[in-house]
């Protein structure tokens, strides 16, 4: 269970990160916190359900599967939650490098809503961990 405490401890530094990069323009830099904010927290809620998180990216799938591991209301969010990690992931290395094939940089890639929307998702499933979390004994 301290591993998965940690998890949320390193997501929510991200996510402190970020919306201080949400301030200062620094767009892409937010949706890559917040893509690693959501790995750290779900794979925290994997943890909790004492599962050995994997050690790719996207562990949407991963939950889907171990779903009925989770308490009822939990469960019941999982396919978005799923979406949401996928979603992120896809941004990953794009908000980081840009698009090699296009030559476009990651600041011509990602705006304000961008970001505004990356993090308001990461918000949402900090909310849900930490919910989950506070179940624990």
């Amino acid at each position: 269970m301290e591993m998965a405490r940690s998890y949320v401890r390193q997501a929510e530094e991200r996510l402190r990160h970020a919306a201080e990069a949400l301030q200062s323009g620094n767009y892409p830099y937010v949706v890559r916190q917040s893509q690693e904010a959501v790995e750290l927290l779900l794979k925290a809620a994997l943890r909790y359900v004492g599962l050995e998180p994997p050690k790719w990216h996207d562990v949407g799938p991963l939950l889907v599967r171990e779903s009925d591991r989770f308490p009822d209301w939990f469960r019941r969010e999982v396919r978005r939650v799923a979406r949401i990690s996928r979603r992120l992931r896809r941004e990953r290395e794009p908000s980081m490098y840009g698009d090699e094939e296009s030559g476009a940089t990651p600041e011509e890639l990602y705006d304000k809503e961008d970001a505004d929307e990356a993090l308001a998702l990461a918000k949402e499933i900090h909310a849900l961990v930490t919910k989950l979390m506070g179940e624990c004994p």
